[in-house]
């Protein structure tokens, strides 16, 4: 992995907000292995004890128990720390269609409280997780920075703000922040469970389970599906990027593009499956079709991915098939 040779200042901090989440906690086994302390942030309203349970007798690790909508909290949380990794949101497009006042709350306030206790406590770099969903309904393949259309959910308005203050917190007040838009995470402990959960997890579940799953509109979607490690990787060159990378958001994928009806078939070939899909009515908010551009990631972050989609599900799919 690309990111197995960087160099931190020794004796460095990372704190990772939403660290017991999906994404959090992966970029916590990494930023320990590679030697920095790191500080968890979470208030577990999504994130889960499980995916930090390894890391709790580590003497590099520390858990903080609070919310980032506690201002008092994100300072505390931020104190003595070098780098943050802002992962604490709320996901799902559907979600905050039925709930927009939760995830103005929590994404867009949540994120401006620990913008300002980074800026407070010196930090060298903010790094935070934006969203494909800004590029809304602009047409244009692949996904280009700066060239977004008009956003279609609750969810991709609160990114799309958080990118103008992460702009605004560099240009104003000199801290240096670098936005990820991420394009459909999978891997390692994305949850299977519940209502909301994303489609990759939700069909192997369904699988294993031997029920079929729902494919939302005709299947004919596609997305440019990102495994976990190379979303690791961009968050830790994020921390060592140059000052000229800061104050905007890139694109952070593998630059593929899979159909959802390609997507089941590899699922159900990995799983030894025959059961056929079922067809359900389009999700509201949802865009049709989604692919990035990472020219920019990888020129002013030395992004490089090493797992296309292929390579990532064959190892998500081993994953769920030991702790399913």
């Amino acid at each position: 992995m690309s990111y197995k040779n960087l160099q931190f200042p020794a004796g460095s901090t990372l704190l990772v907000t939403g660290g017991a989440g999906f994404i959090g906690s992966n970029i916590c086994d990494a930023a320990l292995e590679l030697g920095l302390k790191v500080r968890v942030l979470d208030d577990f309203s999504t994130g889960k004890m499980e995916n930090i349970q390894h890391l709790m007798s580590n003497s590099n690790f520390e858990l903080i128990v609070g919310s980032i909508v506690n201002p008092e909290i994100c300072l505390k949380a931020c104190e003595g720390v070098d780098y943050v990794s802002h992962q604490a949101a709320w996901g799902s497009v559907p979600r905050s269609i039925a709930m927009p006042q939760k995830y103005e709350e929590i994404n867009i306030k949540g994120t401006l409280n620990m913008m300002e206790a980074a800026r407070q406590s010196g930090v060298k770099k903010f790094v935070y997780a934006s969203s494909s969903s800004v590029y809304g309904d602009h047409p244009t393949l692949p996904k280009k920075e700066g060239q977004e259309g008009k956003v279609l959910s609750p969810y991709a308005l609160t990114k799309k703000v958080n990118e103008e203050y992460g702009r605004l917190y560099t240009e104003l007040y000199e801290l240096e922040t670098v936005g990820f838009r991420y394009f459909n995470v999978f891997g390692r402990r994305q949850d299977p469970f519940g209502y909301y959960a994303a489609v990759i997890p939700k069909f192997v579940k369904a699988l294993l389970d031997n029920e079929a799953p729902t494919i939302n509109g005709d299947g004919k979607q596609s997305r440019d599906f990102t495994y976990i490690d190379n979303v690791v990787e961009a968050n830790l060159k994020g921390c060592l990027s140059g000052k000229e990378a800061a104050g905007r958001a890139y694109n952070i994928a593998y630059g593929g593009r899979v159909f959802l009806v390609d997507l089941y078939e590899k699922l159900a070939e990995l799983l030894k499956s025959d059961l056929k899909p079922n067809f359900g009515p389009d999700r509201a908010g949802d865009i049709k079709h989604s692919n990035a551009d990472i020219s920019d990631a990888r020129e002013l972050l030395g992004y490089d991915p090493d797992y296309d989609f292929f390579s990532g599900i064959e190892l998500a799919v081993d994953w769920y098939k030991e702790y399913l």
